[in-house]
């Protein structure tokens, strides 16, 4: 595996050890995915390339009965799930004043403007002259009739707030200097408590060892100045990797392109705290063209520690009352 490039962040120890010797170390970068689930097609590269760099074991080949769907959700064994959502209801952006119009394709060089950099740049180098977008298709839609497909690779969302990294006991969960969430395998002790805490119900146990996994954002690979498996597999630039800083501007702009071409339907999903209160946001975002629970998203999510000092208002208030009524038992029966 190759050396970190000089000018790679710090680690976390190696920034600490700047800030004590008083040697001012460079800015942590704040890492994540942004995937635009309107360029996925489906081809699960992602999915295959995540299992074949984390050595993951196989899902079994049993059938389904989820269409195309072998793999059913993320878990243990899959850090990265591709989901096919047959709608009976026309493509985004459907109903075009021009019955039988092509689809309108989206050129390269506006996902990724000159000067701006790409996912990769593997990617720039190969990719097509352009990718299309699900943009009105009349004949098609006449031959299905109200139907279609919504596709969207799915995976831990690295919560900035993160309910698995509060809950854990024993501090196998940290967050890395990239600002993603990673479980160490060897302090996990198996009590399953992350699993409970995650809103996304992403966290999950092996049933060999009872040690819970999850994606890493491949953070071994970016240790090595590498991006993740999952995004440099992807050839239509539906995941997207880098600062998350960076990746929310291009995503806000991609919303605004979609708008203008009729999917009027498109909006981020947790790309910050404002959106998404109970998380303050995530580290991997994306962009949806239905309702959450039709990609088996939640619509609120909210780490459950984020309703602790509620509850303990509750059971203040629960204890006041049984004491009030208490007392006004005792002077009711001092009076009888």
């Amino acid at each position: 595996m190759p050396n970190a490039p000089s000018d790679t962040v710090l680690s976390a120890g190696e920034a600490l050890t700047r800030e004590r010797a008083g040697r001012p170390g460079p800015a942590p970068r704040q890492m994540g995915f942004f995937t635009d689930t309107t360029l996925c097609i489906g081809c699960k590269a992602c999915e295959v390339a995540c299992k074949q760099w984390n050595q993951l074991p196989d899902d079994g080949f049993a059938f389904t009965g989820m269409s195309l769907d072998n793999t059913g959700h993320l878990g243990a064994s899959t850090w990265r799930h591709v989901a096919f959502v047959e709608r009976e209801e026309p493509l985004p952006g459907s109903g075009s004043p021009r019955d039988g119009a092509a689809a309108a394709t989206l050129p390269f060089a506006e996902l990724f403007p000159a000067g701006q950099p790409g996912p990769t740049s593997l990617l720039r180098d190969i990719a097509p002259s352009h990718i299309e977008t699900p943009v009105p298709l009349g004949p098609t839609e006449k031959a299905l009739g109200k139907f279609s497909w919504l596709m969207m690779s799915d995976v831990c969302k690295h919560c900035e707030r993160a309910g698995c990294l509060e809950a854990c006991p024993t501090g196998a969960i940290l967050r890395t200097e990239f600002g993603s969430v990673y479980i160490q395998p060897d302090v996990c002790n198996g009590c399953g408590y992350c699993v409970a805490a995650c809103p996304f119900g992403v966290v999950d146990r092996r049933m060999d060892d009872g040690r819970a996994w999850k994606c890493t954002l491949c953070y071994d690979r970016q240790k090595a100045g590498m991006i993740p498996a999952c995004a440099k597999a992807c050839p239509t630039a539906s995941i997207q990797f880098g600062e998350v800083s960076e990746l929310r501007a291009r995503a806000r702009s991609r919303v605004e392109q979609l708008h203008s071409r009729g999917v009027s339907q498109a909006y981020l999903y947790g790309a910050d705290a404002a959106s998404q209160p109970g998380t303050e946001g995530l580290h991997a975002f994306f962009l949806l063209c239905d309702q959450p629970e039709v990609y088996n998203l939640p619509p609120d999510p909210v780490v459950p520690t984020a309703k602790i000092v509620r509850s303990w208002w509750a059971m203040a208030a629960g204890v006041l009352s049984l004491a009030a009524l208490a007392v006004g038992s005792a002077v009711t029966a001092r009076r009888s």
